[in-house]
């Protein structure tokens, strides 16, 4: 194993990643000590990036969707072994005492640390994370078409867990969680309506050849009403798009954590019993049961692949919405 390992660092906000040689980090007791196979790229990167979430500790390496191998084992984690495969999602360590902690809602602790936000993420050859948050993967299968199932796939979950059992759902933004959730909906038997950026003909493509009920432009009307929707997109004016889109006792989820402000609407639009909901991050619980259901569809991800020395371009191409479904850092 070298001593040092590449990585791609923001050290100032709204500014490129910087690429670095560091120092492998240090093994701590709780600890796997990862290498790196590929690491997705999510929309919360940007964000991070653009400075629009509070207190990120810089410099920092990001990335939160990393499936790597076990290189080095702390000495108080049991249950793994070396060169077994694992994956890295968002929430990376809760204070396990909490209200929020003991009561199944570890989401919300407030004192939760997060991957590639306050802990060294997976845009590098090597990463350190609590064993506790570590999820174990299949061995078998692409590394990069399982990177999206740790955030993508996760937060998509939560979402439509929150939006019940409804059977006609919308999905605002149709990018790397939609395109994941959509084929979860799909293998339940559920219809799922597209809704996309205004033209973007080929995300609507996209959606139909998924299976979608109908595919369209954000501002267009479904041939139906909706039992829920669930917005991807980090555009405030669509909650009310989407709540006039609902029929009565329906949901609109955000799932995203970043959105822009939410225009004013008349209250006739929530009347009849709908509500607005947020997601806000994951439990180990939610990846348990997504991990195992993503086996049963089975999930297929739709990725675009970058060296690591590519973020920035990627994160570029992700802002300018040039591909289907998720981009991936490989590490080979």
């Amino acid at each position: 194993m070298n001593a040092t390992m590449r990585a791609m660092i923001l050290e100032l906000l709204a500014s490129p990643l910087r690429p670095a040689e560091l120092p492998l980090p240090t093994l701590e007791a709780n600890t796997l000590l990862i290498k790196v196979e590929a690491c997705g790229i999510c929309r919360t990167d940007l964000h991070l990036i653009d400075g629009e979430l509070p207190d990120p500790l810089l410099p920092i390496i990001p990335g939160h969707e990393i499936v790597g191998r076990v290189a080095a084992i702390g000495s108080a984690v049991k249950g793994f072994h070396i060169d077994q495969r694992v994956g890295v999602p968002w929430l990376g360590w809760t204070c396990g005492i909490c209200h929020f902690c003991t009561h199944d809602q570890e989401n919300l602790c407030d004192q939760a640390r997060f991957t590639g936000y306050q802990i060294n993420g997976g845009y590098a050859e090597y990463t350190l994370a609590d064993a506790h948050y570590c999820f174990p993967l299949p061995n078998a299968g692409d590394a990069a078409e399982l990177a999206p199932l740790l955030c993508a796939g996760l937060i998509g979950y939560r979402a439509l867990r929150l939006a019940g059992d409804a059977q006609r759902i919308g999905l605002y933004g149709f990018g790397a969680a939609a395109h994941i959730v959509a084929q979860v909906l799909k293998f339940q038997g559920r219809e799922f309506y597209a809704f996309t950026r205004p033209g973007d003909f080929a995300s609507q493509e996209f959606a139909a050849g998924l299976g979608a009920a109908w595919a369209g432009d954000s501002g267009q009307e479904p041939p139906e009403k909706l039992a829920a929707a669930l917005i991807f997109a980090p555009v405030g004016a669509l909650v009310p798009v989407a709540l006039g889109h609902l029929e009565k006792g329906g949901s609109v989820v955000c799932a995203g954590i970043h959105m822009s402000d939410i225009p004013a609407f008349p209250y006739q639009l929530l009347w009849g019993e709908r509500q607005i909901r947020s997601v806000a991050n994951l439990t180990r619980r939610d990846g348990e049961e997504f991990l195992d259901l993503a086996q049963q569809v089975p999930i297929r991800t739709e990725v675009r692949r970058f060296p690591l020395e590519q973020a920035n371009e990627a994160l570029l191409q992700l802002r300018r919405g040039e591909f289907q479904g998720a981009a991936v850092l490989e590490l080979l």
